[in-house]
């Protein structure tokens, strides 16, 4: 079994942002998570950026076990989001995309019964593609943080 540990760390900042620790990068995040109102990529947009980083990276792993040569590999997602909920607004929708929509646009002369094969691998390897198509646990707790006082 080969599992790797991914931890991140955020915080609110200043003008609207939440700014989040990697294990090697600081991301900045607006705090609009429709992406509304914001002056940077929401956290929606950095969930289809990973996405399509995702499908890129496992796309290039897999063009190359293939021997697929691969001179570019575009990606586009599109994401129709529920907003209402979000809002507090009443409504049965989920509270997220109700739909992604992806492109991928590989420019290589091999085969299309090759690339076919290939985009199948991609999306049966994509680890972001899995997390959304299927449940993952999530646990989310609660901490509250108490300021301290020094008795004198």
């Amino acid at each position: 079994m080969s599992n790797r540990i991914v931890t991140v760390n955020g915080v609110s900042g200043a003008d609207n942002q939440f700014l989040v620790k990697t294990n090697d990068f600081n991301v900045v995040i607006s705090n609009s998570v429709s992406g509304e109102f914001s002056e940077g990529p929401s956290p929606t947009d950095y969930l289809l950026a990973g996405f399509a980083g995702s499908i890129n990276a496992v796309g290039l792993i897999v063009a190359k076990e293939l021997g697929i040569e691969l001179q570019s590999l575009e990606v586009e997602i599109v994401g129709e989001l529920e907003t209402k909920k979000i809002k507090g607004m009443q409504t049965r929708s989920r509270a997220g995309f109700r739909k992604i929509e992806v492109v991928v646009k590989p420019v290589s002369e091999a085969p299309l019964t090759l690339l076919k094969e290939w985009i199948d691998t991609v999306k049966e390897r994509c680890p972001l593609r899995d997390n959304l198509m299927n449940s993952t646990p999530v646990m989310l707790t609660l901490l509250k943080e108490y300021n301290q006082h020094n008795a004198a």
